[in-house]
């Protein structure tokens, strides 16, 4: 509830721009662009990377930063380098995870290779472990073998009989 004779804001009349005044503002800020524009166009190469660099001065200090020259020594600028400084050719520093990760797949594939070559503990397991079942399957196949053979053999002489 409000107080004795204090009204909340709500009910404050609103104020219109007319569309003559909305004109000439829109008409102003064309002009500066235009004047702009061309005093860019007048300038030479050099002078465009040192305006461009001015223009992102003058963007980072709006308000009290434009008034006030106060230079933080501990801020680090980002400073563009054109096309033609890059070197693309020099070798890049990897991160520890892209490092970590081209070790990984190398031992990887060494491993591979010499359980492939059969020098590797788990292959040497795995190759006893197969010998084993081959003596196994070997064993079993003669023992099916030698019953088919006692199995006709038991029939031919119940078929004598």
């Amino acid at each position: 509830m409000p107080r004795g004779g204090k009204k909340g804001h709500k009910g404050r009349g609103k104020q219109f721009s007319n569309p003559e005044e909305i004109d000439r503002q829109m008409k102003a800020q064309r002009e500066l662009e235009e004047s702009a524009g061309a005093e860019k166009e007048g300038s030479s190469e050099s002078e465009e990377e040192s305006s461009s660099e001015e223009e992102s001065d003058s963007r980072k200090r709006s308000g009290v930063e434009g008034l006030i020259e106060i230079e933080n020594p501990n801020r680090v600028s980002q400073k563009s380098k054109k096309v033609a400084e890059v070197d693309v050719s020099a070798p890049r520093e990897l991160s520890r995870r892209e490092r970590e990760e081209i070790e990984k797949q190398k031992s990887k594939e060494r491993y591979m290779k010499l359980h492939l070559e059969g020098k590797t503990e788990q292959a040497r397991a795995d190759l006893a472990r197969l010998a084993i079942i081959k003596k196994q399957r070997e064993e079993a196949a003669k023992k099916r073998d030698e019953l088919r053979k006692a199995e006709k053999e038991a029939e031919e002489a119940k078929a004598k009989r």
